[in-house]
């Protein structure tokens, strides 16, 4: 599907408390991608909301997360930057592929699974329907590329069937209105660099994760220098030196984490660092990324809080965003309703 215009959607959910996980994993990628393609960011608050949130923390969350994207250099002129609940649409639709999508497709997402754990009949019907509504997220502006951890794959992949399914189910009316290769793209994965799952740094085969209950397992977008420094110098490790090359990384979880947290921030191959650290002593490779992290993370938490100090602009932001974001999800979300039959 060649012929729609090359788009990218993606979203942070707004539950707060950044880390370097979601900044190497997704937002250095979102800074990047502004340079080749036409960009939606988007606080995910309506995602957010399938657990219990705070109201006010969850507008709190909501304009920490914008300020992230500001701070680390997305550009909300060049970009489109909003947050979701802003737009009716992105729930509009989210019915619309309720009724395409197959309860078989979300019994086997594996991550409700491990969210909902073995108390699943109490969960929310959100938190299952959740890839749906991120279904709709990316549908709803045509997007044709989604930068995507691991665990978002298989979510993507049933966007993908989604979208596919819809094409299938309604060509003839999609033909009709004038779309002849189908309503919907079928988003591909843009699968990010080095470093994309960055792990916990007290258990090398645990995700770096916000809801993890030692604040030591992961550095935050807030920590100041002292934080950073001494989270790092914490940091799991073994006995053995660092090796020389990567096969050496293997069966030591701890080692090649905090290897691909320097390789990530220096922009450079776990090879090259190794090629730099093989044979030293964990102290010395910790100082050297104590150095590299702070002078990397230290200008964004400034601008950061310089930024979410102005609450004003922010929200402007936000509304600005949404307002461009609307006008899409409108003009999309009309066709849609042609194309089902609905009267409008």
């Amino acid at each position: 599907m060649s012929s729609f215009p090359q788009r990218v959607f993606s979203g942070v959910q707004s539950t707060g408390n950044l880390h370097l996980g979601n900044y190497l994993g997704a937002i250095v990628k979102f800074v990047e991608l502004q340079e080749r393609f036409e960009c939606l960011y988007c606080v995910v608050d309506l995602h957010a909301i399938t657990v219990p949130q705070d109201p006010i923390e969850l507008r709190n969350n909501t304009r920490e997360i914008a300020a992230a994207f500001l701070a680390c250099g997305i550009d909300p002129k060049k970009n489109i930057v909003f947050n979701q609940s802003q737009v009716a649409e992105h729930a509009e639709l989210a019915w619309v592929l309720n009724c395409v999508a197959r309860i078989g497709w979300l019994n086997r997402m594996t991550q409700f699974k491990d969210k909902a754990g073995k108390d699943r009949e109490n969960a929310s019907m959100g938190l299952l329907d959740y890839p749906v509504l991120m279904a709709a997220d990316i549908l709803l502006y045509r997007a044709t590329h989604v930068p995507v951890g691991e665990d978002q794959k298989q979510h993507l992949e049933l966007a993908r069937d989604i979208a596919q399914k819809f094409n299938n189910d309604f060509g003839a009316s999609i033909e009709r209105n004038g779309f002849g290769e189908g309503f919907f793209p079928l988003p591909e994965p843009l699968i990010a660099g080095p470093a994309t799952r960055v792990m916990s740094l007290r258990d090398g085969t645990k995700k770096m994760s916000k809801s993890d209950a030692s604040d030591y397992s992961r550095i935050n977008l807030s920590d100041d220098a002292d934080q950073i420094a001494t989270k790092v110098k914490k940091a799991k490790t073994d006995p053995e030196p660092l090796p020389s090359e990567e096969k050496g990384l293997e069966g030591r979880p701890e080692a090649d984490n905090l290897v691909g947290i320097f390789a990530a921030l220096s922009g450079r191959a776990k090879a090259e660092v190794l090629s730099e650290y093989g044979g030293a002593n964990f102290s010395t490779f910790k100082s050297a990324l104590v150095d590299l992290a702070v002078a990397k993370l230290s200008p964004i938490t400034a601008q950061m809080r310089r930024i979410r100090e102005d609450e004003g602009y922010i929200d402007q932001v936000l509304r600005d965003g949404s307002d461009r974001a609307r006008a899409l999800a409108r003009e999309n979300m009309n066709a849609v309703k042609d194309i089902v039959g609905f009267l409008r």
